[in-house]
């Protein structure tokens, strides 16, 4: 008799080609109609899953995860973040976690390249107004906006994604300088022609745009807090990529509404998929919704990780991708 499957919950539709390939290994309970699961639906599949496949849509807490049954091992994420998940209490409970870091990079640093350009060059604004019909032809003070070649780009967090973005930045004529927790290599900082600012606050006051490529964790809960956001000057713009609670983002449209910074670019938001609505009516701002990852080859290759951590885990042997205790 061959061996009873696990049994996978997966809490959001995924490519076909994964989903395709979960069928075939376990005993998969897919999500067909993709639609956000309840509280209530969380809680009854932790209670019969082996292992849950959840995504940044759900938010796995302490609550839901005591309700948890005996036979669920592992939580295998599909995303890199997992600031949805309450991993000190899934340890307490002998769940493993895993994530997919490390198939993002580039489409990420690809979105948030695109904002740097799309914010200060108003293409978002101009492409409203072609569609609306309101274009009366060229003019040579129409609709200007401000270059960013020689102008000073100052990110924050110089991780894998945040050294994409200085390479691409650096082709595009931008000056790279960032601020971490720890200074990056000598010969990663000579290649990207960096400068590392120890000061969070030195760096915002003397930046032309600032790109956001930190992990949400309470630490960084608010980085760009409404003190914070005062030290920009009233040039600058603000792009996000990374995750919304990262910036204070009521403090960020007072601030864009008074016209005290000249722009944002926001993939991610503080309470999405809520938007606040005095961002939707201002044209200083390109908004979008979570698109950073979304590319068919990147969510593929989630997919794959995932696939590989579930399959790894169920032969015995630590998945590749655990999230570690050190990441609490």
């Amino acid at each position: 008799m061959a061996p009873k499957k696990p049994l996978v919950i997966v809490t959001r539709k995924l490519p076909d080609a994964i989903e395709t390939r979960m069928m075939e290994l376990f005993d998969a309970r897919l999500n067909i109609d993709d639609h956000p699961m309840t509280k209530a639906e969380l809680t009854e599949a932790v209670k019969q899953a082996d292992v849950l496949v959840p995504t940044v849509t759900d938010r796995v807490d302490a609550g839901i995860l005591a309700q948890a049954g005996s036979n669920l091992r592992l939580i295998a994420n599909f995303g890199a973040g997992v600031d949805h998940i309450d991993l000190a209490s899934a340890r307490q409970r002998g769940i493993t976690v895993t994530n997919t870091p490390d198939v993002l990079t580039e489409d990420t640093a690809d979105m948030t390249m695109a904002l740097i350009l799309a914010v200060p060059r108003r293409l978002a604004e101009g492409e409203r107004l072609v569609r609306a019909g309101r274009w009366g032809g060229w003019g040579p003070t129409f609709m200007m906006g401000h270059r960013i070649w020689g102008k000073r780009l100052g990110i924050i967090g110089m991780g894998r994604i945040g050294q994409a973005v200085a390479r691409r930045a650096k082709g595009f004529g931008l000056s790279i300088h960032y601020h971490n927790r720890r200074r990056v290599h000598p010969e990663i900082e000579a290649e990207l022609e960096a400068t590392y600012w120890e000061s969070l606050d030195q760096m915002l006051a003397r930046m032309d745009v600032i790109s956001v490529h930190c992990p949400h964790t309470p630490a960084t809960y608010h980085l760009l807090s409404a003190r914070r956001l005062k030290l920009l000057q009233p040039h600058s713009y603000v792009v996000n990529t990374s995750r919304g609670e990262l910036i204070d983002e009521n403090a960020l449209t007072r601030m864009l509404q008074k016209r005290e910074i000249a722009g944002a670019g926001l993939d991610v938001f503080e309470h999405e998929p809520a938007v606040n609505p005095k961002l939707l009516e201002l044209d200083s701002v390109v908004l979008l919704p979570h698109l950073g990852s979304a590319t068919i080859e990147g969510r593929t290759d989630m997919g794959e990780k995932v696939l590989i951590n579930i399959k790894t885990h169920i032969d015995g042997h630590s998945p590749p991708d655990r999230v570690l205790a050190s990441m609490l």
